[in-house]
């Protein structure tokens, strides 16, 4: 198996993963803070971080690794996981789940910007036209409250598009595991402190339900999917992989309706068909690699 083959396949595992994020973090907020939330995902998944990091017997980065690590650590550790969090006591993980059509978009872009690519016109056309298509449905589908939501969606779109490109950028020296360990250990004396620092008041109202979506996403939204995303952006190209995300909406729409029993209706289907259409005919017209990389280049 090619290099190029074994990152998609790692970037699709990595999406299958992601895909119950929202509507695991819809059932935690319910029980939950946001806040706290966000910070003892950070913690549990910074604490497993270490342990592979010193079992394993990793290198420390260099110093030009550092602001990287930072970029992802305020993308996906703590940006993204708060703002979603935030978002999802005003919407619902359906009406969230129409943002992520935008995360391929924003992660290519990004993946662009840093990579020297230069795509053809017609690729921010179809950016447009994909941006278009969300801001029109929530413009046309929110009261005053729901306004709050979008805007943090748009907001942790931006931050996590942001995160994805810088460490998926990261990983072809660092390695595809290494980099989100070491974003969470370097975040963790922020996030575990001020945990500690937001404990509830009482933990009795805190269900079962809540506690086992705070297990997933801490595990596997933190840690294991991006395991498999970074190495399968760095391995497959920043622009082309991330547009497996495009499956992302699909999966999560699917996951709120028979865990939430949230109502998808066939205008929101229907955005998300047509986001993914913007989004396949953008990355029609970008590269599929940030310029300048060999798979060659990967670390395992």
């Amino acid at each position: 198996m090619d290099r190029t083959t074994e990152g998609w396949i790692s970037g699709f595992l990595g999406v299958v993963i992601f895909s119950g994020s929202l509507p695991a973090t819809r059932i935690a907020v319910l029980d939950i803070d946001p806040l706290f939330l966000t910070l003892a995902r950070a913690t549990i998944a910074g604490l497993l971080g270490m342990a592979l990091l010193v079992g394993l017997r990793q290198t420390w980065p260099r110093r030009s690794d550092l602001l990287p690590l930072a970029i992802v650590s305020l993308g996906v550790v703590v940006g993204f996981p708060l703002l979603t969090a935030l978002a999802l006591q005003h919407i619902s993980a359906a009406q969230s789940i129409s943002f992520v059509g935008l995360l391929p978009l924003a992660t290519a872009i990004f993946g662009i910007l840093r990579g020297g690519e230069r795509p053809r016109p017609a690729f921010w056309v179809f950016s447009g036209l994909g941006g278009c298509f969300v801001a029109g449905f929530a413009l046309l589908h929110a009261d005053a409250t729901a306004s709050v939501g979008n805007l943090l969606m748009l907001a942790a779109i931006v931050l996590c598009g942001l995160g994805y490109a810088e460490g998926a950028k990261l990983s072809r020296t660092l390695g595809g595991w290494q980099v989100i360990s070491w974003a969470l250990v370097f975040s963790l004396p922020l996030t575990a402190g001020l945990m500690l620092l937001n404990l509830p008041a009482s933990w009795s109202g805190i269900g079962l339900p809540a506690w086992l979506s705070l297990a997933y996403v801490s595990l596997f939204s933190m840690l294991i999917g991006f395991v498999f995303w970074y190495r399968g952006l760095a391995l497959g190209g920043i622009a082309g992989v991330s547009q497996l995300q495009l499956l992302q909406p699909f999966f999560g729409l699917l996951l709120a309706a028979m865990l939430l029993h949230e109502t998808v209706g066939w205008g929101m289907v229907a955005v998300n068909v047509a986001v993914i259409a913007c989004v396949a005919g953008a990355k029609h017209f970008a590269k599929s690699e940030a310029a300048g990389v060999r798979s060659g280049d990967v670390r395992a």
